[in-house]
């Protein structure tokens, strides 16, 4: 039985609009998690301002491939200096033993760079698109952790949930099952190797800044597991935003939906540690 729920906020440093927004949220204790992205340029510079919220929310490492530069060169995946696609990611990473070489590479100094500014290991690592799930991105991805940290010392985000509850909250249904499915196999992979993982999964979105997000987050509640995580990506829009994700009309819209939010009764916002009993 759900005890509460992780609200976790994806893609801290992505950009300056991105990055206010959630320390908005987490000043006002609205958040339980947020995930940075250690590639961008902004994370040194505000990276102190997130540390301040160590005791009160998660702080992990957004793994990132798909979004602006790697933080050195991956003339591979990359040639051209800056990140593919996600479907390129895929393609790339499940045939080429090269380009998982670089990719792991890539996950030990995007790591290393959370260490340097923050003082310490993430207490999460998961991946911007999902990138983490990948066939050909999560042995690399775990391999590394397991060697990295002594067992049980992180989480990593688990993106699937049983179909019926998908199904039973009704949002963004054929999205979420998909990304579900690309999960599979991934928690039993993460446990063999000492990670812990979350249990239910949800804030799969369709990004649409007409929707009422208040109600798709009371959506995402619906039928949660024991430890259940929900994602979200609030952001203030700037030039910056629009030039590097396709998501940017809804982060104001979702920023303001979690601010007004309540949890419901009984289900309070919490931290991964005191749902993974």
């Amino acid at each position: 039985m759900a005890k509460g729920f992780i609200l976790c906020a994806d893609d801290f440093a992505m950009t300056e609009g991105v990055s206010r927004a959630i320390l908005d949220l987490l000043r006002q204790g609205k958040l339980t998690a947020t995930g940075a992205m250690t590639n961008r340029p902004h994370w040194r510079r505000l990276a102190p301002e997130l540390a301040a919220f160590t005791d009160k929310a998660d702080l992990g490492l957004h793994l990132n491939l798909t979004c602006a530069a790697p933080l050195s060169a991956m003339p591979r995946l990359a040639p051209g200096g800056t990140f593919p696609s996600l479907k390129d990611v895929a393609r790339a990473a499940a045939t080429s033993p090269a380009v998982r070489k670089e990719i792991a590479a890539e996950i030990a100094r995007q790591l290393d760079a959370f260490e340097e500014a923050l003082g310490r290991p993430p207490d999460f690592v998961d991946g911007h698109q999902h990138v983490h799930v990948l066939p050909g991105v999560r042995r690399a991805l775990l391999d590394s952790l397991a060697r990295r940290y002594p067992a049980g010392a992180l989480y990593v985000r688990d993106t699937a949930d049983r179909p019926a509850a998908i199904r039973a909250r009704g949002v963004a249904v054929g999205k979420a099952l998909v990304i579900a499915g690309l999960a599979t196999g991934f928690r039993g992979a993460a446990l063999k190797r000492g990670l812990r993982v979350n249990r239910g999964f949800s804030g799969v979105a369709p990004f649409d800044p007409q929707r009422d997000f208040v109600a798709d987050l009371a959506g995402f509640l619906i039928e949660p597991g024991p430890c259940h995580l929900v994602m979200c990506h609030p952001g203030f829009v700037d030039d910056e935003l629009a030039t590097l994700d396709p998501v940017v009309a809804s982060r104001p819209v979702e920023h303001a939906a979690i601010a007004a939010f309540v949890p419901p009764p009984g289900l309070p916002l919490s931290r991964f540690s005191a749902l993974d009993a």
